[in-house]
This record gives C-alpha cells, sequence and structure tokens, in this order.
C-alpha cells in the first residue's frame, strides 16, 4: 500500500536498557501504586495550566486512524459545577432507587456511596470526557472516527496518569444518562460523555477504602 501521509524519522525520547529499564518500569509501577479514587476533596485551587498540560498529555494517545475522536472540557466556574451536580444528581437517585437493581446496589454497598455529590461542587475542576464517532466539517459533513471506545478511553487513562503524576487527585464519575452534560457544557449532538472525571487535592482527612489490587499472576499470563 503507498503512503500519502509524511514519514519522519523516529526516536524514543527516553533511553535505557537491562537494568536501569527494570528500575524505571518499577518506579513508575510504585508511582501508580499509590493512585486512588477519592470522593473527599478539598477547596484548594489548582493552577489551570496543570490542567491544559495534563490534557495535552492525554491527547498524545494513539487512536483508530489517528482521528482523536475525543474532546475535553474543563470546567472550574462554580455555577457551571453546581448546574452539574444538581443533573447529576437527578440521574443518581434514579440509579440508587431502583434503575441499577440489587445485584449493583449490593456491589457498591460496601463504599458507602448514594446519590448525594458534593465533590462535584467542592472539587476545584471537573473534566467531562466526550467521545466523538464522526466528525463535522464547517459544510456538515460527517466523517467517521474508528475504534472510538478503544481511543477514548485510553486517552482517558493516560489524563488519569498525567494528573497523578501532577500530584493531583481523581474520581470517575459515570452517572447515566449523562446527556445533560451536553447542555451544561453547550457540546455538539454527535458528541456523547462518557466520563465526568472530577480532579483537585485530596482533603487533608480524606480516607479510601483498605483495598488491595490483584497480583501479576491474577491479571497476566506469559507464554
Amino acid at each position: 500500500m503507498s503512503r500519502s501521509q509524511e514519514f519522519i524519522p523516529f526516536q524514543h525520547p527516553i533511553r535505557s536498557e537491562g537494568e536501569e529499564q527494570v528500575e524505571r518500569a518499577a518506579a513508575f509501577h510504585a508511582l501508580l501504586e499509590g493512585r486512588r479514587t477519592i470522593r473527599d476533596f478539598s477547596d484548594r485551587p489548582v493552577d489551570r495550566r496543570v490542567i491544559e498540560w495534563c490534557i495535552r498529555s492525554a491527547g498524545t494517545a494513539p487512536s483508530g486512524a489517528h482521528k482523536q475522536p475525543w474532546h475535553f472540557a474543563a470546567v472550574s466556574d462554580p455555577d457551571v459545577k453546581r448546574a452539574i451536580r444538581e443533573a447529576a444528581e437527578e440521574e443518581e437517585r434514579a440509579f440508587y432507587d431502583g434503575r441499577a437493581g440489587e445485584e449493583w446496589l449490593d456491589a457498591l454497598r460496601p463504599f458507602g456511596t448514594d446519590a448525594n455529590k458534593p465533590f462535584l461542587e467542592k472539587a476545584p475542576w471537573l473534566i467531562a470526557i466526550f467521545a466523538r464517532n464522526f466528525d463535522l466539517d464547517e459544510d456538515g459533513n460527517r466523517s467517521k472516527n474508528y475504534y472510538v471506545p478503544e481511543s477514548v478511553g485510553i486517552a482517558t487513562g493516560m489524563l488519569i496518569t498525567a494528573l497523578h503524576q501532577a500530584g493531583l487527585s481523581t474520581l470517575t464519575h459515570t452517572p447515566s444518562p449523562m446527556g445533560f452534560l451536553n447542555k451544561a457544557l453547550d457540546r455538539p449532538s454527535h458528541e456523547r460523555a462518557v466520563i465526568l472525571l472530577v480532579v483537585g487535592y485530596a482533603a487533608e482527612d480524606a480516607q479510601v477504602p483498605d483495598l488491595s489490587r490483584k497480583p501479576l499472576s491474577a491479571i497476566a499470563s506469559f507464554r
């Protein structure tokens, strides 16, 4: 197949091998091992430039045919955050009042979650992550995107990792349905909200469940 895209030489920004490479991998694991989802946020402000750099990092994620089918809507405006909280809690009340089903609610019960989501207002930033199955040009013509869930999922993971590396904490909030975010954030109808990421510093008295992660033998196999 012929190439129409211009290509340039690649050089990895990190050069390591042997024990140094193992040490780098282990050190990065140690950094991420300390990452926890939190619900107790401080209202301490976070410099917008930090959020911008982390979103730029997410934007380096691989995507199907390099279509980059994502949009990150970052919110710090108190009025917008309040409107998002009100709409999210309305959906959450329906979820906890029956939409979820008993099995799902039983799985959540040990964590003490409910329909009340004060962190949506208290945390300094919310980042709504939208997926686009197609793009529109100025004339309204559609251009199909590929591997959209996979691409947006990878970008979201990179965003969470970048925020953690910057010293911030996150919560992946997924009220369902999330159509209210299009209205609150003035996003077009061909974008679909998939995650509402709550971002900020953990409160001084923040607590998290005493959980352990599956060992390597349970999540990987080598042949």
